[in-house]
């Protein structure tokens, strides 16, 4: 994949003809380049690597148009080595030797190379492997792009071996300061009133390289007064959000969703939910993502919290989209503004964790069936005392294996329905203290 204002390599001297606007305004600097202050400032990574005249491997992780291709090319140029660029898409094994083989001879001659492989999570665990040697001895200095999160995308010899930098999408501000370059290599202000032009600025969604293409487009209407917002995106389609269902985003999205449920907020869980929507997820992953958070984080707080995603689930399954949607909506609604207890989750993970330790202890023999004579004469079921015979309904016998401590799993919380499980559970261990059990 391309990034901002990409060229060919090897490209001597521009192209002649036409170029386009995002060509023509690549960054001939690393001063020039427009946002990316966390990585490029002079205490910045890259800024302090720069001034110490000792640059190491790298990858540039973020969504695209924000210039890692462009950083990465300015790089090479800052430190005087030979940039070669490749993409995991359409290289594979012999392409890669041929550009071991050609740094070797390079460096055999006294030149470094700066590697610049795009989209370098695309590469498989092999692949990613063979840059390990060449990287250890200087043959080359790898810079990769990646769009995804390299902590599940690359493996950890190769980010051992390199410094992650998280390059984000554009502010507002910086896509501002991008539109007012363009203006000054087309010799005109853009055909559009103040609202208009932010909204130009929002279709761009961070992406420096979408919104110099938008520019163009509008630069070539032929209009004589300036446009309003409704004008504009009559003109022009807006840009479809970022989104990828398998990807990166796809589990920020569901996580900022899940969190704003959990931290009670209404307007944060019913944005965070239209987000995935909008972005083409599938209404039956969220319903069962819903259902999910009512049983993690609200539990008995609410039993009703599970009966209303259950339905919601069905409603929607009867209706489809987008009117079962809708019920969604309600049912996350609903579970925001919920109490919340995750003591019976909780207490459930520490049952796992406590059957894992005791393992194969068996349970007390008064509380087994003794459907045989045998198992009788060997103590199953006796001293049994049954609950709905005592005065109170409650024996308070011991359910635990002989000899294990008993330990307490479920405690729940003074919210919601919890408070009055609370009453009761509090009650039977008093009962059993009492009763010196």
């Amino acid at each position: 994949m391309s990034d901002l204002f990409d060229t060919a390599a090897d490209a001597p001297e521009p192209p002649k003809g036409p170029r386009p606007l995002a060509d023509r305004l690549r960054p001939r600097a690393l001063s020039e380049v427009i946002g990316q202050e966390q990585v490029l400032g002079p205490d910045a990574p890259l800024g302090a690597m720069l001034a110490a005249g000792s640059l190491s491997s790298l990858i540039f992780w973020g969504p695209p148009g924000v210039g890692k291709t462009t950083i990465a090319r300015l790089l090479a140029d800052e430190t005087d080595l030979h940039f070669e660029q490749i993409s995991a898409i359409f290289s594979g094994v012999s392409e890669l030797r041929k550009v071991f083989e050609a740094a070797k001879h390079r460096r055999a001659n006294g030149q470094g190379t700066l590697l610049f492989v795009d989209e370098i999570h695309r590469f498989n665990k092999a692949q990613q492997d063979s840059f390990l040697p060449h990287m250890e001895d200087g043959t080359i200095l790898l810079v990769g792009a990646t769009t995804e999160n390299p902590s599940f995308e690359l493996n950890a010899a190769l980010l051992s071996r390199a410094q992650v930098l998280v390059l984000t999408r554009l502010e507002l501000a910086d896509l501002e300061r991008l539109a007012q370059r363009a203006e000054t290599d087309l010799g005109r202000s853009l055909p559009l009133d103040g609202p208009a032009r932010e909204g130009l600025l929002e279709m761009a969604d961070g992406d420096g390289r979408a919104l110099l293409n938008l520019i163009e487009q509008v630069m070539a209407w032929k209009v004589e007064a300036k446009l309003d917002t409704k004008a504009l995106t009559t003109r022009l389609m807006r840009r479809a959000a970022q989104y990828d269902k398998s990807g990166d985003e796809h589990y920020n999205l569901i996580s900022a969703l899940h969190k704003s449920v959990r931290g009670s907020d209404p307007d944060a869980a019913l944005y965070w939910l239209a987000r995935m929507l909008e972005g083409g997820e599938d209404p039956r992953y969220l319903a069962r993502r819903i259902t999910r958070m009512a049983i993690e984080d609200i539990g008995l707080a609410d039993p009703n919290a599970q009966t209303h995603c259950l339905h919601a689930w069905e409603v929607y399954e009867r209706l489809g989209s987008p009117e079962g949607e809708l019920a969604l909506a309600q049912a996350l609604v609903y579970l925001a503004l919920a109490p919340k207890s995750n003591a019976g989750y909780t207490a459930y993970k520490a049952a796992r964790a406590q059957a894992k330790k005791t393992g194969s202890e068996p349970p007390p023999k008064h509380i087994l069936n003794a459907p045989t004579s045998l198992m009788k004469d060997h103590g199953y079921g006796k001293g049994y005392s049954y609950d709905h015979d005592a005065e109170d309904g409650f024996s308070g016998q011991n359910y635990f294996p002989d000899g294990m401590k008993r330990p307490v799993l479920y405690q729940p919380v003074e919210r919601g329905f919890e408070r009055e499980l609370k009453k009761r559970l509090d009650w039977f261990a008093k009962q059993r203290l009492q009763r010196g059990n």
